[in-house]
């Protein structure tokens, strides 16, 4: 039986995230997720990546994010927090990746890659750790979705509706993974190599994105209906 067994939102994109034992769904993914980003004055967003969007700011990954009733807190090193919108926050941030940087929230520069939802398989990342060498841990992939599995990339062939919880969404293709999963990040502490080995044996591609077709909720231990 797949089940959901964690749930994982980031508020700030690229900055650790906060682990959710139920979280609702809108059209364009959970609720919350990736609200904002640090962003440069050319629109880029930090990230563990140089492209058209993003640029490569690796201090990002040493801070981590939290929803709270009075807003997104930002977590820093030091035990340093502050409110996001903040403009006490911004210069802190400015000054700790030494860029002129600030958090927005998403408006024309779109936080998602390619999909809403993204979610693997323990089976998935079960193999990865045996076949691959690696510390093949859920939060290196930033997925929001663990779910349990029994075959290695099962999940990679459903098709049609996914039904999980009260939520209905629809498989919109693999992942293709960046440096990002190597790095230490999100709790994580140590460095590992699993980009090199996973682009010889995988095409660089581990879990899926998935679109919202019909809003809902969620929560750990739900049913996970495939198709």
């Amino acid at each position: 039986m797949t089940v959901v067994t964690a749930i994982r939102r980031y508020p700030v994109k690229s900055m650790g995230g906060e682990s959710l034992d139920r979280v609702d769904l809108d059209a364009r993914g959970l609720v919350g997720d990736r609200a904002w980003a640090v962003r440069d004055g050319d629109s880029r967003l930090a990230s563990g990546k140089n492209t058209k969007r993003m640029v490569r700011r690796d201090g990002v990954f040493a801070f981590s994010a939290a929803t709270r009733a009075e807003g997104v807190v930002v977590s820093g090193p030091g035990g340093r927090h502050g409110l996001a919108g903040d403009p006490a926050v911004d210069a802190w941030l400015a000054d700790a990746l030494a860029a002129e940087v600030a958090l927005a929230p998403e408006t024309d520069v779109p936080h998602f890659d390619d999909g809403a939802v993204s979610l693997v398989g323990t089976a998935t990342l079960d193999w990865c750790a045996r076949e691959l060498g690696a510390d093949a841990d859920a939060r290196r992939l930033r997925a929001n979705l663990v779910v349990a599995t029994t075959e290695p990339f099962e999940e990679e062939r459903w098709e049609g509706e996914v039904r999980i919880g009260t939520a209905v969404l629809q498989p919109a293709g693999r992942i293709e993974r960046c440096r990002t999963i190597d790095l230490a990040q999100d709790g994580v502490t140590d460095a590992t190599r699993w980009l090199q080995p996973l682009g010889k044996s995988r095409d660089l591609r581990v879990a899926i994105y998935l679109d919202v077709v019909t809003p809902g909720a969620i929560a750990v231990g739900d049913l996970v209906t495939a198709g």
